[in-house]
């Protein structure tokens, strides 16, 4: 409660921290996001591009697990982001799989490595 004795201190005059302030001024405040016109779609294609200024992430569905479709990927999704954004994004994205991977494991990119021997498609037996 403020009463009219106590002194306030201009808005551009920074405040001093106390040892004991210090912990609560570090913490991070979290940016309130709404999401109410989100549209989520999913992807298991992704292609960088860029210039000197800018970096362009395509994301699309490709229907072809292995090898290289017949068709063209089609991009449904284009982020087009600054090099700051990206570095923070990639930070982001590099702490998030290592936790996953903490908890479950290594995750194996190579698609031929992923795959049960058992499901792979045998030569037949020569004859």
């Amino acid at each position: 409660m403020s009463t009219s004795s106590e002194k306030t201190k201009p808005a551009s005059e920074p405040e001093a921290q106390t040892p004991a302030d210090a912990p609560v001024a570090q913490q991070r405040q979290q940016v309130k996001v709404d999401d109410s016109n989100l549209t989520a779609s999913y992807a298991n294609f992704c292609r960088v591009t860029g210039t000197p200024e800018e970096l362009i992430i395509d994301f699309g569905l490709n229907p072809q697990p292995f090898g290289i479709p017949p068709d063209p990927v089609v991009v449904s999704q284009r982020i087009v982001t600054n090099y700051f954004t990206a570095k923070r994004m990639l930070h982001a994205l590099q702490l998030t799989v290592q936790r996953h991977e903490a908890t479950f494991g290594v995750l194996e990119t190579d698609v031929q490595k992923r795959v049960m021997p058992s499901a792979r498609v045998q030569p037949p037996p020569r004859t």
